[in-house]
């Protein structure tokens, strides 16, 4: 959680830009070069974004309800787009237009599995940005994994592409935090078996994501391209050098190091991730309390999991 955090806040003031736009790899940081012309003026260097809170609510419903509540996920959603709920200093500054339309359903009363918009048009980054929570939470098996991550997906983007990249994603961390050899390849080889009697979502695997392509991407905001996106982030070794590599991609630069930055957080441990950016990560009440809950839910997991968040 620290990890996807820190990647969301660094890559903030660094949206929007093309990838000749971003500074040097070695000058990334919350607080860009002097001359930058950064994205969302006005926000303090190391505030996490929509991605950021969205992951926060998702959290704080699992922790709350013991299951995925799509109800409570999407009430949730609704406080955060109009109170701040999980936001810092309570403010929104960024909201996906495919999620602001499905959280306008929601909050006029549109049941929350059927609130997601549904085209192929529709496949922003915008359910998978959220999505590790619960990887990290969840303690039922793959089946259950990928039902429950597409599910959550619904409350926003319920085209198969964008519930599928999110299935494939959790998995891919589950294997992660098994220490698998190779996480993606094993996560690639259980959706499919998961999904052998499912046309659709072979379809979309196998024709869309496409899992068995080199990884390569443009820092879009397009699904298939942010995991691929993230995928490319994580041939660098290290956390700092993942997060950068997102970033250096250019385009939606929160979303992608959000994305890649969750996994390397896994991959590389809390004391992988610079001092400096978990000291300067700002609204760290409102993540630490939670991320400690979590710790105490799933001990089995948590061989390192008593360290500080600061």
């Amino acid at each position: 959680m620290v990890g996807l955090l820190v990647g969301d806040a660094l890559g903030v003031p660094y949206e929007f830009h093309r990838p000749a736009q971003i500074p040097p790899r070695g000058q990334i940081e919350y607080d860009p070069p002097r001359g930058f012309e950064r994205a969302h003026r006005g926000t303090p260097p190391g505030t996490w974004s929509d991605d950021g809170a969205q992951a926060l609510c998702l959290l704080a419903s699992l922790l709350k309800k013991g299951r995925l509540d799509a109800d409570d996920f999407g009430r949730r959603l609704c406080n955060w787009r109009l109170k701040g709920y999980m936001a810092v200093d309570d403010r929104v500054f960024d909201i996906g237009i495919t999620t602001a339309s499905a959280l306008s359903a929601i909050e006029h009363g549109t049941p929350a599995l059927e609130a997601g918009l549904a085209e192929a048009t529709d496949n922003g980054n915008g359910s998978l940005m959220r999505v590790l929570p619960l990887a990290l939470w969840h303690a039922g098996s793959d089946v259950e994994l990928v039902r429950d991550a597409e599910l959550q997906s619904c409350l926003t983007h319920r085209h198969r592409r964008s519930r599928v990249c999110c299935a494939l994603y959790c998995l891919w961390a589950r294997r992660m935090l098994a220490e698998a050899t190779d996480p993606w390849r094993e996560a690639v080889d259980t959706v499919r078996r998961i999904y052998v009697d499912d046309a659709e979502a072979t379809e979309e695997l196998e024709c869309f994501v496409r899992p068995d392509d080199s990884p390569k991407g443009s820092g879009s905001g397009y699904v298939v391209d942010c995991l691929h996106s993230a995928r490319l982030a994580l041939e660098e070794p290290g956390y700092e050098a993942v997060v950068r590599a997102a970033i250096a991609l250019g385009h939606d630069t929160d979303t992608t190091a959000c994305v890649a930055g969750g996994l390397a957080g896994l991959r590389e441990g809390l004391s992988g991730i610079p001092e400096r950016w978990r000291v300067g990560l700002r609204g760290r009440k409102l993540m630490r309390p939670l991320v400690n809950r979590l710790v105490e839910v799933d001990r089995s997991r948590a061989s390192g999991g008593a360290a500080s968040c600061d």
